[in-house]
């Protein structure tokens, strides 16, 4: 990675911010230090970030409702880290808008390399290519422009997190095709997400909230195929 990336470690515990510094250093990564969920959002305000590491229970405003407050503003990448690691708390993070989750206890190691993985594909949204080398899907008045990390309906843009984006983009651009979700989460997660496919569920139901309009079931569609996965379905 070329650029210089700066990100935001919020966590209560100091220990997490001096094993993850270590690491971060190592591979040139800028990072700040947020220790509660208040000073955390005061400094998304005040500066510009790459990504945010959250941790979920923190004083003051929890992770969560950090994760919550941020999405309503931006689609700044986020990184949940928790020690819960019920299936419910998993789902509800993804839910609020995170990117990943990752539980504790874990490897410093496989934190960076998850903060690497997201970073490499948010970079691509600022090398955009010329408009007319942009690989554009379009179905009726729904646009998918994946160098941008760009989504409009009706000519309006769409708030999508680039986890949404990719995984819109790789149904869409293959209308007809059924993805099983093990599939999907190995082409856009790029890794085994705890062999949670429930991650896979929760994004599409976001996707599907954020392009509910008449066109949806009519001119294209989300489909579930139960037991198997999900496919973008065309009637154009």
């Amino acid at each position: 990675m070329n650029k210089t990336f700066r990100i935001l470690i919020c966590d209560d515990d100091p220990v997490v911010h001096q094993s993850l510094s270590i690491y971060l250093d190592s591979e040139d990564i800028l990072h700040d230090s947020a220790f509660d969920g208040n000073q955390a959002l005061d400094m998304i305000h005040k500066n510009h970030y790459d990504l945010m590491l959250l941790d979920q229970m923190m004083p003051g405003k929890t992770g969560m409702e950090v994760c919550q407050t941020v999405r309503k503003e931006s689609t700044l990448p986020i990184i949940m880290l928790t020690a819960r690691g019920e299936e419910i708390d998993r789902i509800l993070g993804l839910e609020m808008g995170a990117d990943d989750y990752i539980v504790k206890p874990f490897s410093p190691r496989e934190v960076i390399s998850r903060i690497k993985a997201v970073l490499r594909r948010t970079a691509a949204s600022t090398d955009a290519l010329p408009e007319e080398h942009l690989t554009t899907v379009t179905f009726g008045s729904l646009e998918i422009m994946p160098e941008r990390y760009t989504v409009k309906l009706a000519g309006e843009n769409i708030s999508c997190t680039p986890r949404e984006v990719e995984l819109l983009f790789l149904l869409a651009s293959h209308p007809g095709r059924v993805f099983g979700r093990e599939q999907i989460l190995s082409q856009i997660w790029g890794y085994d997400f705890f062999g949670d496919t429930r991650t896979v569920d929760t994004h599409i139901k976001r996707l599907r909230q954020k392009l509910a309009c008449e066109e949806m079931g009519t001119l294209w569609d989300i489909v579930t195929v139960y037991g198997v996965g999900y496919k973008f379905e065309a009637n154009l």
